[in-house]
């Protein structure tokens, strides 16, 4: 695994060193140097934060009044390094009571640099959790005058427990009188369809999105129709493969909660929920995507000062189903003079400054077709018409309890020692990301 930081330097908007320190032997202690002349006096801060130096690369980052440098002669994951940065920053500003300037570093030297043992070591972070270094780093910073007033972070319970265990985002002892777990997969579709029909691009991005009032430690077990888990779960109970679609995951990134080990073995995602809303995961789809709309445009110029506009759109969803907020901008020339609609569903008008016209539906059925004809009236020019290049058809939606990946929940199981009962909820929704069909 590439190393995230040879050394870290926190310089001030002058270029002087405020604190550093130094995690390996393979960087010397006048690398800033390097970077106050070659970076800070040449005045290019704002073209690229990773800049390379000799043998040694530099990811810098402006907080405030200060820039945060880490310093680096291997190879490195850049990625991991700026995460560093963020969340080091946030660890700082808990214990500084939300502010992080040169004078808070001044005030709190002692402080950043026993904090700064313990968040890295030789080049790879470690813990940053507010929450867990409090369990042991109590001193409390010196504040400044204008930060907030609220008091620290009561202590958690069980400290080692927290601090050597997997458990570091939910405290122990949480208590609710009803115990509930709210699941709701959100997916954004995005697409680019020829004039004809033909599909040139789509995909679409999901994430599943929980909120979790659930007392004690409780474990979840999360089951999707997702190829890869059903083809797991049937070779675990010697028996074939169900029939009914499944969904092949792309690009799937889960939240520290979930336990790894067990869904590389298993394929099952299972994991002991933080307290409250997180993000337990994010995926996309490439192959086998369903549509919740399909645009079918036709649009004539009829001579120079002219156009007839219609487009139809089909909803492909169930007819039980119905989308919200639907939105279809249909661009026109700039000459635009005239405009005359008429619409089978929704209202439409013509919008002067994105050279649109705006087709607005608040609700719309599913297996429906509506459609609008609009006759145009351009101005006319004295100057030689250059040809209109048309910008695609642009919509706007949101299709509650339908998904464009297919991807649905089988189950999701809660298990608490104490045996408590639960209320899980789950929902659907698909939005619109970058949907356009050409015309």
């Amino acid at each position: 695994m590439p190393v995230a930081a040879s050394a870290i330097y926190f310089l001030n908007l002058r270029g002087d060193v405020l604190i550093n320190r130094l995690y390996r032997d393979d960087v010397g202690g006048n690398m800033v140097d390097a970077f106050r002349m070659h970076i800070m006096q040449t005045k290019e801060l704002g073209t690229c934060p990773v800049r390379q130096i000799g043998g040694c690369s530099f990811f810098y980052m402006r907080i405030s009044n200060v820039y945060i440098v880490i310093v680096v002669s291997s190879n490195a994951n850049v990625a991991c390094a700026f995460k560093f940065v963020v969340e080091a920053v946030a660890l700082f500003k808990s214990y500084f009571g939300g502010a992080f300037d040169e004078d808070a570093i001044r005030n709190n030297f002692v402080l950043i640099y026993e904090l700064l043992d313990e968040i890295m070591d030789f080049g790879y972070p470690q813990n940053l959790s507010p929450e867990i270094l409090k369990l042991y780093i109590t001193q409390e910073g010196v504040r400044s005058p204008f930060s907030s007033k609220q008091p620290l972070d009561k202590p958690v319970p069980n400290a080692t427990l927290q601090v050597t265990g997997a458990v570091g985002w939910r405290r122990e002892g949480l208590a609710y009188k009803k115990n509930e777990v709210f699941l709701d997969i959100v997916e954004s579709v995005n697409l680019l369809m020829s004039s004809k029909g033909s599909v040139l691009r789509c995909d679409v991005t999901g994430k599943i999105l929980m909120k979790c009032f659930l007392s004690g430690m409780p474990d979840l077990k999360l089951g999707l129709n997702d190829k890869i888990g059903l083809e797991k779960e049937s070779q675990l109970k010697n028996r074939p493969t169900k029939s009914g679609k499944t969904i092949e995951l792309d690009d799937v990134t889960f939240h520290q909660c979930v336990n790894l080990t067990r869904f590389n073995s298993e394929k099952t995602v299972s994991f002991v929920p933080p307290d409250g809303e997180f993000e337990l995961m994010k995926y996309r789809i490439t192959e086998g995507v369903n549509l919740p709309f399909r645009v079918l445009p036709t649009i004539k110029e009829l001579g120079r000062t002219r156009m007839e506009v219609n487009v139809k759109v089909k909803s492909v969803f169930g007819a039980k189903m119905f989308a919200l907020g639907v939105v279809i901008k249909i661009p026109v020339p700039k000459q635009t003079a005239k405009t005359s609609f008429q619409v089978t569903s929704g209202r439409a008008k013509y919008n002067a400054s994105i050279d649109c016209l705006v087709w607005k539906i608040r609700k719309f059925p599913g297996q429906t077709e509506p459609t609008l004809s609009a006759e145009i009236e351009l101005i006319s020019t004295i100057a030689e018409k250059k040809s209109w290049t048309r910008p695609p058809i642009q919509m706007e939606f949101q299709v509650p309890m339908f998904t464009a990946s297919g991807l649905r929940v089988r189950f999701l199981k809660v298990w608490e020692k104490s045996g408590y009962n639960t209320v899980e909820w789950v929902r659907y929704i698909t939005k619109a990301g970058s949907y356009e069909v050409r015309c």
